[in-house]
Protein backbone atom coordinates (compact mmCIF):
# COMPACT_ATOMS: atom_id res chain seq x y z
CA UNK A 1 0.00 0.00 0.00
CA UNK A 2 1.71 3.07 -0.85
CA UNK A 3 0.36 6.21 1.45
CA UNK A 4 3.42 8.25 0.82
CA UNK A 5 0.75 10.73 -1.12
CA UNK A 6 2.97 12.73 -2.87
CA UNK A 7 0.09 12.70 -5.52
CA UNK A 8 -3.12 13.00 -4.01
CA UNK A 9 -5.97 10.32 -4.57
CA UNK A 10 -9.81 10.40 -5.15
CA UNK A 11 -12.31 7.98 -3.86
CA UNK A 12 -15.41 7.90 -5.79
CA UNK A 13 -19.10 7.00 -4.16
CA UNK A 14 -19.25 3.50 -5.73
CA UNK A 15 -15.62 3.09 -4.70
CA UNK A 16 -16.36 3.92 -0.90
CA UNK A 17 -19.74 1.71 -1.08
CA UNK A 18 -17.06 -1.33 -1.74
CA UNK A 19 -15.04 -0.79 0.91
CA UNK A 20 -17.25 -0.04 3.34
CA UNK A 21 -18.59 -2.65 5.91
CA UNK A 22 -20.72 -2.30 9.28
CA UNK A 23 -18.28 -3.74 11.94
CA UNK A 24 -15.31 -2.30 10.59
CA UNK A 25 -17.18 0.86 10.79
CA UNK A 26 -18.29 0.47 13.79
CA UNK A 27 -14.71 -0.83 15.04
CA UNK A 28 -12.82 2.24 14.26
CA UNK A 29 -14.84 4.88 15.58
CA UNK A 30 -14.92 2.84 19.06
CA UNK A 31 -10.97 3.15 18.90
CA UNK A 32 -11.71 6.71 18.57
CA UNK A 33 -14.46 7.48 20.76
CA UNK A 34 -12.46 5.62 23.50
CA UNK A 35 -9.85 7.81 23.80
CA UNK A 36 -9.58 11.40 25.74
CA UNK A 37 -11.44 14.20 24.08
CA UNK A 38 -9.01 17.09 22.88
CA UNK A 39 -10.21 20.51 23.10
CA UNK A 40 -10.43 22.09 19.61
CA UNK A 41 -9.94 18.43 18.10
CA UNK A 42 -13.64 18.89 16.96
CA UNK A 43 -15.11 22.19 17.23
CA UNK A 44 -18.49 23.07 16.19
CA UNK A 45 -19.64 22.99 12.18
CA UNK A 46 -19.57 26.33 11.09
CA UNK A 47 -22.44 27.18 8.16
CA UNK A 48 -21.79 30.40 5.98
CA UNK A 49 -24.92 31.58 4.03
CA UNK A 50 -26.09 34.24 1.39
CA UNK A 51 -30.08 34.14 0.20
CA UNK A 52 -30.17 30.57 -0.59
CA UNK A 53 -26.83 29.23 -1.26
CA UNK A 54 -24.53 27.62 1.50
CA UNK A 55 -21.45 25.74 2.69
CA UNK A 56 -21.26 23.58 6.03
CA UNK A 57 -18.21 22.62 7.34
CA UNK A 58 -17.29 20.14 9.62
CA UNK A 59 -13.58 19.97 10.39
CA UNK A 60 -11.86 17.62 13.04
CA UNK A 61 -8.67 16.24 13.87
CA UNK A 62 -9.43 12.45 15.41
CA UNK A 63 -7.26 11.31 18.53
CA UNK A 64 -4.67 9.00 16.57
CA UNK A 65 -5.45 7.39 13.27
CA UNK A 66 -2.91 8.80 9.97
CA UNK A 67 -5.68 11.67 8.84
CA UNK A 68 -7.08 14.59 9.52
CA UNK A 69 -9.56 16.92 7.62
CA UNK A 70 -13.19 18.46 7.44
CA UNK A 71 -16.32 17.30 5.09
CA UNK A 72 -17.31 20.43 3.29
CA UNK A 73 -21.14 20.32 1.37
CA UNK A 74 -22.86 22.95 0.05
CA UNK A 75 -25.25 23.98 -2.63
CA UNK A 76 -25.55 27.17 -4.76
CA UNK A 77 -28.11 30.35 -5.96
CA UNK A 78 -31.01 27.58 -6.18
CA UNK A 79 -31.12 26.25 -2.67
CA UNK A 80 -31.56 22.45 -2.45
CA UNK A 81 -33.51 21.87 -5.00
CA UNK A 82 -30.62 21.89 -6.86
CA UNK A 83 -29.24 18.92 -5.03
CA UNK A 84 -25.66 19.15 -3.04
CA UNK A 85 -22.38 17.76 -3.12
CA UNK A 86 -20.69 16.09 -0.16
CA UNK A 87 -16.67 15.95 -0.47
CA UNK A 88 -14.52 14.54 2.38
CA UNK A 89 -10.78 16.39 2.28
CA UNK A 90 -8.00 14.33 4.08
CA UNK A 91 -4.80 15.83 5.32
CA UNK A 92 -1.57 13.31 6.34
CA UNK A 93 -1.08 14.23 9.54
CA UNK A 94 2.89 13.10 8.56
CA UNK A 95 3.78 15.41 5.77
CA UNK A 96 0.98 17.68 6.35
CA UNK A 97 0.08 17.18 2.44
CA UNK A 98 -3.50 16.64 0.96
CA UNK A 99 -3.75 12.89 0.57
CA UNK A 100 -7.12 12.77 -0.67
CA UNK A 101 -10.53 13.41 -1.90
CA UNK A 102 -13.74 11.28 -1.06
CA UNK A 103 -17.25 11.70 -2.50
CA UNK A 104 -19.04 12.04 0.67
CA UNK A 105 -22.59 11.40 -0.05
CA UNK A 106 -22.71 7.59 1.20
CA UNK A 107 -19.86 8.81 3.86
CA UNK A 108 -22.18 10.80 5.38
CA UNK A 109 -25.04 7.90 5.97
CA UNK A 110 -22.65 5.19 6.80
CA UNK A 111 -20.94 7.29 9.59
CA UNK A 112 -24.06 8.46 10.95
CA UNK A 113 -25.67 4.94 11.07
CA UNK A 114 -22.34 3.63 12.02
CA UNK A 115 -22.11 5.77 15.54
CA UNK A 116 -25.90 5.09 16.07
CA UNK A 117 -24.78 1.49 16.23
CA UNK A 118 -21.83 2.42 18.26
CA UNK A 119 -23.98 3.61 21.29
CA UNK A 120 -26.73 1.11 21.01
CA UNK A 121 -24.25 -1.50 21.28
CA UNK A 122 -23.30 0.28 24.69
CA UNK A 123 -26.53 1.12 25.54
CA UNK A 124 -28.59 -1.73 24.71
CA UNK A 125 -29.41 -5.25 26.51
CA UNK A 126 -27.43 -8.03 25.38
CA UNK A 127 -30.35 -9.75 24.14
CA UNK A 128 -32.47 -10.19 20.89
CA UNK A 129 -34.69 -7.19 20.37
CA UNK A 130 -37.89 -5.83 18.98
CA UNK A 131 -36.92 -2.90 16.30
CA UNK A 132 -39.50 -0.61 15.58
CA UNK A 133 -38.14 1.97 12.94
CA UNK A 134 -39.97 5.14 12.08
CA UNK A 135 -38.98 6.54 8.40
CA UNK A 136 -37.98 4.43 5.53
CA UNK A 137 -35.62 6.77 3.43
CA UNK A 138 -31.84 6.34 3.31
CA UNK A 139 -31.32 6.97 7.05
CA UNK A 140 -33.90 4.62 8.55
CA UNK A 141 -32.69 1.80 5.89
CA UNK A 142 -28.78 2.36 6.59
CA UNK A 143 -29.59 2.33 10.47
CA UNK A 144 -31.64 -1.12 10.60
CA UNK A 145 -29.01 -2.91 9.03
CA UNK A 146 -26.38 -1.34 11.44
CA UNK A 147 -28.15 -1.95 14.18
CA UNK A 148 -28.30 -5.87 12.90
CA UNK A 149 -24.68 -5.77 12.71
CA UNK A 150 -24.38 -5.19 16.28
CA UNK A 151 -27.63 -6.81 17.85
CA UNK A 152 -29.84 -10.24 17.02
CA UNK A 153 -33.32 -8.79 16.17
CA UNK A 154 -36.06 -11.02 16.37
CA UNK A 155 -38.81 -8.67 14.34
CA UNK A 156 -38.24 -5.09 12.62
CA UNK A 157 -41.79 -2.85 12.27
CA UNK A 158 -41.38 0.25 10.68
CA UNK A 159 -43.59 3.11 9.66
CA UNK A 160 -43.54 6.15 8.03
CA UNK A 161 -46.45 8.13 6.38
CA UNK A 162 -46.81 6.42 2.66
CA UNK A 163 -48.16 3.04 3.03
CA UNK A 164 -46.27 1.63 -0.35
CA UNK A 165 -43.20 3.23 0.88
CA UNK A 166 -43.04 1.28 3.95
CA UNK A 167 -44.09 -1.84 2.46
CA UNK A 168 -40.92 -2.02 0.39
CA UNK A 169 -38.94 -0.55 2.56
CA UNK A 170 -40.12 -3.96 4.82
CA UNK A 171 -39.39 -6.25 1.76
CA UNK A 172 -36.32 -4.76 1.16
CA UNK A 173 -35.10 -5.05 4.49
CA UNK A 174 -36.47 -8.67 4.98
CA UNK A 175 -35.11 -9.66 1.90
CA UNK A 176 -31.56 -8.29 2.67
CA UNK A 177 -31.22 -9.59 6.31
CA UNK A 178 -33.56 -12.62 6.56
CA UNK A 179 -35.48 -10.73 9.09
CA UNK A 180 -39.50 -11.12 9.83
CA UNK A 181 -40.57 -7.02 8.70
CA UNK A 182 -44.13 -5.63 8.80
CA UNK A 183 -45.05 -2.41 8.84
CA UNK A 184 -47.78 -0.53 10.73
CA UNK A 185 -50.34 1.50 10.24
CA UNK A 186 -48.89 4.49 13.10
CA UNK A 187 -46.09 5.51 15.10
CA UNK A 188 -47.83 4.24 18.03
CA UNK A 189 -48.54 0.69 16.63
CA UNK A 190 -44.80 0.53 15.57
CA UNK A 191 -43.34 1.24 18.67
CA UNK A 192 -45.89 -0.55 20.98
CA UNK A 193 -43.10 -3.20 22.71
CA UNK A 194 -40.27 -2.37 20.86
CA UNK A 195 -36.90 -2.91 22.57
CA UNK A 196 -35.35 -0.15 20.46
CA UNK A 197 -36.78 2.19 18.85
CA UNK A 198 -35.50 4.51 15.37
CA UNK A 199 -36.65 7.72 15.23
CA UNK A 200 -35.20 8.49 11.77
CA UNK A 201 -38.48 10.88 10.20
CA UNK A 202 -39.20 14.28 11.08
CA UNK A 203 -42.82 15.24 9.84
CA UNK A 204 -43.08 18.18 7.30
CA UNK A 205 -44.52 20.28 9.64
CA UNK A 206 -41.63 19.42 12.30
CA UNK A 207 -44.18 18.14 14.64
CA UNK A 208 -42.45 15.26 17.24
CA UNK A 209 -43.09 12.00 15.87
CA UNK A 210 -42.03 9.67 18.70
CA UNK A 211 -43.69 10.07 22.28
CA UNK A 212 -42.77 8.93 25.69
CA UNK A 213 -46.29 7.34 26.69
CA UNK A 214 -46.19 4.77 24.25
CA UNK A 215 -42.30 3.36 25.36
CA UNK A 216 -41.91 0.67 27.15
CA UNK A 217 -39.59 1.46 30.25
CA UNK A 218 -36.82 -0.67 29.24
CA UNK A 219 -36.78 1.09 25.92
CA UNK A 220 -33.17 1.95 23.94
CA UNK A 221 -34.01 5.14 21.49
CA UNK A 222 -31.73 6.40 18.63
CA UNK A 223 -33.13 10.06 17.68
CA UNK A 224 -30.99 11.78 14.21
CA UNK A 225 -33.55 13.93 13.14
CA UNK A 226 -33.65 16.86 14.54
CA UNK A 227 -30.07 18.56 14.38
CA UNK A 228 -30.58 22.82 14.57
CA UNK A 229 -33.17 24.65 16.29
CA UNK A 230 -35.81 24.63 14.11
CA UNK A 231 -35.98 20.64 13.91
CA UNK A 232 -38.57 18.66 15.93
CA UNK A 233 -38.50 14.85 15.51
CA UNK A 234 -38.95 13.37 19.67
CA UNK A 235 -42.01 14.95 21.82
CA UNK A 236 -40.02 16.50 25.22
CA UNK A 237 -42.14 13.46 27.17
CA UNK A 238 -39.65 11.42 25.63
CA UNK A 239 -36.76 13.16 27.17
CA UNK A 240 -38.16 13.48 30.31
CA UNK A 241 -38.99 9.58 30.59
CA UNK A 242 -35.42 8.89 29.44
CA UNK A 243 -33.22 8.44 32.34
CA UNK A 244 -30.01 8.39 30.81
CA UNK A 245 -29.36 10.80 27.65
CA UNK A 246 -25.86 10.06 25.11
CA UNK A 247 -24.71 12.58 22.43
CA UNK A 248 -22.00 12.27 19.81
CA UNK A 249 -21.57 15.98 20.32
CA UNK A 250 -23.00 17.23 23.69
CA UNK A 251 -23.43 20.97 23.61
CA UNK A 252 -24.78 20.95 19.88
CA UNK A 253 -27.56 18.30 21.04
CA UNK A 254 -28.53 19.32 24.47
CA UNK A 255 -28.41 23.63 23.41
CA UNK A 256 -28.91 23.68 19.52
CA UNK A 257 -31.59 20.85 18.80
CA UNK A 258 -34.84 21.63 18.43
CA UNK A 259 -35.94 18.69 21.11
CA UNK A 260 -33.95 20.14 23.66
CA UNK A 261 -34.86 23.58 23.18
CA UNK A 262 -38.51 22.73 23.70
CA UNK A 263 -37.63 19.87 26.59
CA UNK A 264 -35.95 22.59 28.48
CA UNK A 265 -38.72 25.07 27.82
CA UNK A 266 -41.56 22.94 29.00
CA UNK A 267 -39.49 22.35 32.25
CA UNK A 268 -37.60 19.76 31.83
CA UNK A 269 -34.07 18.88 33.81
CA UNK A 270 -31.83 16.87 31.81
CA UNK A 271 -27.92 18.00 31.99
CA UNK A 272 -27.34 16.01 35.04
CA UNK A 273 -28.71 13.09 33.08
CA UNK A 274 -26.30 13.56 29.60
CA UNK A 275 -23.48 12.20 28.74
CA UNK A 276 -20.92 12.48 25.59
CA UNK A 277 -20.59 9.65 23.52
CA UNK A 278 -16.87 9.85 24.73
CA UNK A 279 -18.06 9.41 28.57
CA UNK A 280 -20.02 6.20 27.50
CA UNK A 281 -17.55 4.20 25.01
CA UNK A 282 -14.31 4.93 27.75
CA UNK A 283 -16.69 3.53 30.45
CA UNK A 284 -17.21 7.02 32.54
CA UNK A 285 -20.84 6.54 32.75
CA UNK A 286 -20.82 3.23 32.72
CA UNK A 287 -22.38 3.33 36.02
CA UNK A 288 -25.41 5.25 35.28
CA UNK A 289 -25.92 3.50 32.19
CA UNK A 290 -26.24 0.04 34.42
CA UNK A 291 -28.90 1.57 37.05
CA UNK A 292 -31.10 3.02 34.15
CA UNK A 293 -34.34 2.03 32.28
CA UNK A 294 -35.30 3.78 29.35
CA UNK A 295 -31.84 5.00 27.37
CA UNK A 296 -31.61 8.14 24.85
CA UNK A 297 -28.85 8.40 21.85
CA UNK A 298 -29.13 11.33 20.18
CA UNK A 299 -26.98 12.31 17.13
CA UNK A 300 -26.47 15.66 15.42
CA UNK A 301 -23.31 13.98 13.28
CA UNK A 302 -20.18 15.32 13.43
CA UNK A 303 -16.45 16.00 11.36
CA UNK A 304 -14.69 13.25 13.89
CA UNK A 305 -17.43 10.47 12.20
CA UNK A 306 -16.42 11.46 8.75
CA UNK A 307 -13.25 11.69 9.47
CA UNK A 308 -12.51 7.96 11.13
CA UNK A 309 -14.99 6.61 8.50
CA UNK A 310 -13.30 8.24 5.13
CA UNK A 311 -9.72 7.08 6.83
CA UNK A 312 -10.61 3.07 6.82
CA UNK A 313 -11.89 3.77 3.06
CA UNK A 314 -9.32 5.09 2.02
CA UNK A 315 -7.03 2.69 3.31
CA UNK A 316 -9.07 0.05 1.93
CA UNK A 317 -9.58 1.41 -1.42
CA UNK A 318 -5.39 2.06 -1.39
CA UNK A 319 -4.67 -1.54 -0.46
CA UNK A 320 -7.14 -2.62 -3.06
CA UNK A 321 -5.52 -0.31 -5.90
CA UNK A 322 -9.22 1.62 -5.91
CA UNK A 323 -7.96 5.40 -5.17
CA UNK A 324 -7.52 7.18 -8.44
CA UNK A 325 -4.58 9.04 -8.08
CA UNK A 326 -5.28 12.86 -9.52
CA UNK A 327 -3.28 14.51 -12.25
CA UNK A 328 -2.21 17.58 -9.51
CA UNK A 329 0.50 18.48 -6.90
CA UNK A 330 -0.24 21.50 -4.50
CA UNK A 331 2.36 24.03 -3.92
CA UNK A 332 3.69 23.35 -0.41
CA UNK A 333 4.10 26.50 1.53
CA UNK A 334 6.78 26.58 4.07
Amino acid sequence: MNESHDQPVFVSGDVARRMFTWPEAIEALRASYRLPESAGATPPRSVATVGKAWLRTLPAIPPAGRYFGAKLMGTGVQGVASGIDYVVVLFDRETSRIAAFLDAANITAFRTAATSALALDMLAPRAPARLAVLGSGLEASNHARAFAAVRELSEVVVFSPTPERRRAFAESLARDLGLPVRDADSAEAAVAGADIVLAAARSHGEAPILFGPWLKDTATIVSIGSTIPHQREIDASVVARSDVIVCDSLHEVLLETGDMIAAAAAGIEFHSKSFSLNDLVSGTCRQQVQDSGMRLFKSVGGGLQDVVVAELILRKALEAGLATPLPMRFEHKR
